[in-house]
């Protein structure tokens, strides 16, 4: 699985995807962590790589602004990070990198909700 992170991501949850064997690269690694938003959806759609940010903002550039899909969003505080943790690893488990790309999906404590690119 190809993630790039936004530079808003736990530098924790980084580790733990990275230690799971998922290719991670982050914002800054590409010199990107002040990009817009929209920047960076397409700097991951052109690499091949899902988006993993914790910016509620995408689900505007993907739904309103139509920006494109291939994104995790974490719905996650501190406190809650470890069972958020869970989650993502059973979305990640549970869907292929085709379909995430051409998905939206909200990870949170105990569920996902995802969306699917309804124009394919």
């Amino acid at each position: 699985m190809r993630l790039l992170t936004d530079q808003d991501v736990y530098e924790l949850t980084i580790r733990q995807l990275r230690t799971n064997g998922y290719d991670v690269i982050t914002a800054r690694d590409l010199g990107l962590s002040r990009a817009p938003d929209d920047e960076l959806l397409r700097v991951a759609r052109s690499n091949g790589r899902i988006l993993v940010t914790r910016d509620r903002d995408y689900g505007n550039l993907v739904f309103q602004h139509a920006h494109g899909f291939g994104v995790l969003y974490l719905r996650m505080k501190l406190p809650t990070i470890a069972q958020v943790h869970l989650e993502l690893e059973r979305v990640l488990g549970m869907y292929s990198q085709e379909s995430l790309m051409e998905s939206f999906v909200v990870v949170e404590l105990g569920r996902h909700r995802i969306r699917k690119n309804s124009s394919n």
